[in-house]
């Protein structure tokens, strides 16, 4: 089989094509033949070698694809040859074939292609772990989805429009923002031009929001914690704005009984992720079935051009996923 090969860290350049040997699935594992695979941040930082593969995980790149199941492992009940499914990898999905745990694929939602499939697994396993299982967000709370106009932002923005919370967001253009509220953000801040914790305490009245959804980090921690209300939780998903936070005035955190948490998918066992993935399909999988929900994809492009992809994935110039059609 052909798969992206990464000999070396580095910029996108780096990454090559080889042939290799079809995997075998183990117990509890099905082989897919994939025909979709989403670009992700994380693919972007494991290039650049700051994101190292778990043991015994696939080194080759790649966490979410869309095909045809085309082996069984010992103990597979969930799937049989010939389904279609999307799935949550482990690694290795930037190759025509990939392995992956049967808890962790999800199948087709009805009307989907692998292009759309594949728009799915990622940013739906990661925004429903950390905003509704990890930090609660319930109807009638409100939230702050910062990098509203990525993959996992233009997700979190529909799930929690969708179940009922008010949706702030930040992004750093007027497109992008117009685009955020297109999607249900009742107020999109353009963080290039205004304070987002003076805008969210001027929308709520000085109460702030319940929920922070974060993948900058150390740079917004300390108005983060501002823009929260008492009882509030700032969910961490990421560290663009770096992992230190110095010179943190830490009593707020005290004073409005607040929970700071985070979390990364990768680590996560496989019961657990088995767990995310059935409340997905039970939960989250009907209303993307009746167009209540759908995956928001800016780019569309063939296997030879990875490179491609990840350079626009670096420059941070779309809107909702890149996709990458394998087979």
């Amino acid at each position: 089989m052909r798969f992206v090969d990464l000999p070396s860290f580095g910029g996108p350049e780096v990454m090559t094509f080889s042939n290799g040997s079809l995997p075998s699935p183990k117990a509890g594992e099905i082989l897919v033949k994939v025909e979709a695979a989403g670009i992700n941040r994380p693919d972007v930082a494991q290039r650049q070698g700051n994101y190292p593969a778990p043991k015994d995980a696939s080194p080759v790149l790649g966490l979410e694809i869309a095909g045809e199941v085309v082996a069984l492992g010992e103990g597979v009940s969930d799937y049989k040859i010939g389904d279609h499914v999307c799935a949550l990898a482990n690694g290795g999905g930037y190759a025509e074939y990939c392995v992956v745990p049967a808890g962790q694929a999800l199948p087709f939602p009805r009307g989907y292609d692998a292009v759309k499939a594949a728009a799915l697994p990622e940013t739906f396993f990661t925004v429903w772990a950390n905003l509704f299982q990890m930090a609660g967000l319930t109807e009638g709370e409100s939230v702050l989805i910062h990098g509203g106009s990525s993959g996992i932002g233009t997700t979190a923005i529909q799930l929690a429009k969708a179940f009922g919370a008010e949706v702030y967001t930040t992004a750093g253009s007027k497109e992008k923002c117009d685009a955020c509220e297109k999607l249900g953000a009742k107020r999109a801040i353009n963080y290039r031009e205004e304070d987002f914790a003076a805008v969210i305490k001027e929308e709520t009245g000085g109460k702030g929001v319940d929920v922070i959804l974060d993948m900058i980090g150390a740079s917004y921690f300390e108005k983060n914690i501002a823009s929260l209300a008492k009882d509030g939780c700032l969910s961490i998903i990421a560290f663009l704005g770096g992992t230190i936070a110095e010179k943190v005035d830490l009593r707020p955190i005290m004073v409005k009984r607040l929970t700071v948490t985070g979390s990364t998918m990768r680590p996560r066992t496989a019961d657990e992720k088995r767990a995310i993935r059935d409340e997905l399909v039970e939960q989250v999988w009907p209303l993307l079935e009746t167009g209540k929900l759908a995956p928001v994809i800016h780019d569309v492009i063939d296997f030879a051009q990875v490179a491609e992809g990840h350079r626009l994935m670096e420059s941070s110039g779309h809107i909702g996923k890149i996709v990458m059609r394998v087979g």
